[in-house]
């Protein structure tokens, strides 16, 4: 290392000790709700007045179903509060909706399966502990869910923080390129769990490699009168789109592919669009425009699916500086393409013809989710460790992982601060998710049945 290196690094390192002064690691752990608080169904009543009437009845009922699915849709009312308290200065490329849930499995372009980050429509600049905090306090959510103790839910959530601790103190020694190669693989997914946990993985792992577009032709779609394959009708959740100009979607299409790399273009240009449907995705997200694309091979006929997903402003835009990207999706694709290790050949953007802004990715290529649900303390804590370990690396990225480093420290100060905001979130949940119980007897919410 060279002595500019030297002391640029100990400058970096002098920041990171010195924010905290602005935010202590202490303070990070503590929540209360403010006289002022912001009514948590207001919030989520804002949110549905640019989404599609009908679908929203269909997010109140998800939402509803479970503390842990009210926590998942809910992030625009914890936006609200981490921005009530003090933060760090220390910004990174925030995921935004870094729950336990926003995790999973996908195959990079050289057909590797990685594991990290898949959900982006929140992603932002803002400071670290946001994402940190909306993982550990999804730990703790799902903790209690799966009937665990207090001590269980704390202990998990406190995993999560350690395990980003460590592994940003490790990156901050590494150069830069080394960082930006880092990723999780499937075995590393695997490798974290005991031995007889890891049968689960591998069957995820073994389910996520037949999740493609070939076999999601077989599942999505039926013979159209033409004898060539149709997306399917699901009402309410996939309704074949049949009234969009063929000229509109020709603009759509060819926006969408200005967005990608010039060699993606030649790959995008041998397929031909076949048919379009919207189709209901998440929790979260439900309400939100989203559609599925079929397109076909030239050569072959081979199919590959896209989804196409509305990009609204981020949750975080009415905290935090506004976005350098006045398209939504290009945001969306920018913090995508900047925090994953293995990026997404079709990942791109375009505006649709009713002037909203969209981006597109592949519906399935070999995409898999390890269930949650059902593990015990000891599981979810592992997991947890594997997800704050690739939350660390993310951020890495794009933050100055020697001052978060040095901010974080050596001892475990950091860990249980998050442990204590996340079983205090996790209370504040729970009244909130009460509260939309009660906003739906009383007739204020509509939710599907």
């Amino acid at each position: 290392m060279s002595t500019s290196e030297r002391v640029g690094s100990a400058e970096a390192a002098e920041a990171g000790r010195a924010a905290r002064k602005q935010a202590s690691r202490t303070q990070l752990g503590e929540w209360r709700p403010g006289p002022d608080r912001a009514d948590p169904i207001g919030i989520l009543e804002q949110q549905a007045t640019t989404r599609v009437p009908e679908l929203v009845r269909i997010r109140y009922a998800r939402m509803a179903a479970g503390q842990f699915p009210f926590y998942r849709g809910a992030p625009a009312i914890m936006a609200a509060d981490l921005a009530a308290g003090p933060d760090t200065g220390l910004t990174v490329q925030l995921c935004g909706d870094a729950h336990l849930s926003n995790f999973g499995l996908f195959a990079s372009p050289e057909r590797a399966l990685v594991f990290d980050l898949n959900d982006f429509d929140e992603t932002l600049p803002g400071p670290f502990e946001w994402d940190v905090k909306r993982l550990a306090a999804s730990v703790a959510v799902a903790a209690r869910a799966n009937g665990n103790s207090d001590t269980e839910a704390g202990a998990a959530a406190m995993a999560a923080a350690t395990a980003y601790r460590e592994t940003m103190a490790q990156l901050a020694t590494l150069g830069e390129t080394e960082v930006w190669y880092e990723m999780v693989n499937a075995e590393d997914a695997a490798a974290v769990l005991r031995p007889q946990d890891r049968k689960t993985v591998e069957k995820v792992i073994n389910k996520a490699k037949t999740r493609t577009s070939l076999q999601a032709l077989d599942k999505l779609t039926e013979p159209g009168p033409d004898g060539e394959p149709r997306i399917k009708a699901d009402p309410p959740l996939v309704l074949p789109i049949s009234e969009i100009e063929e000229a509109d979607l020709d603009s759509v299409l060819a926006d969408y592919r200005t967005s990608l790399p010039e060699e993606r273009r030649v790959l995008l240009d041998r397929y031909q669009l076949r048919d379009l449907a919207m189709k209901v995705v998440g929790v979260g997200s439900v309400g939100t425009r989203c559609f599925i694309a079929l397109l076909t091979g030239h050569a072959t006929g081979d199919p590959l699916f896209l989804q196409v997903k509305q990009a609204e402003t981020s949750v975080l835009a009415n905290h935090l500086r506004a976005s350098v990207f006045r398209h939504q999706g290009h945001r969306v694709v920018h913090g995508q393409r900047l925090t994953q290790a293995a990026g997404d050949i079709f990942l791109g953007w375009a505006t649709g013809p009713d002037g909203r802004f969209y981006y597109w990715r592949q519906l399935r290529d070999m995409k898999g989710s390890i269930t949650i649900d059902d593990m015990n303390a000891e599981q979810l804590g592992k997991y947890a460790n594997l997800c704050g370990r690739t939350l660390a690396r993310g951020h890495a990225r794009s933050g100055d992982r020697v001052a978060i480093a040095a901010y974080l420290g050596t001892g475990d100060v950091f860990d249980r601060a998050m442990a204590d905001f996340a079983l205090a979130y996790a209370d504040q949940t729970a009244t909130d998710h009460a509260a939309l119980l009660t906003a739906i007897d009383l007739g204020r919410i509509d939710a599907a049945t």
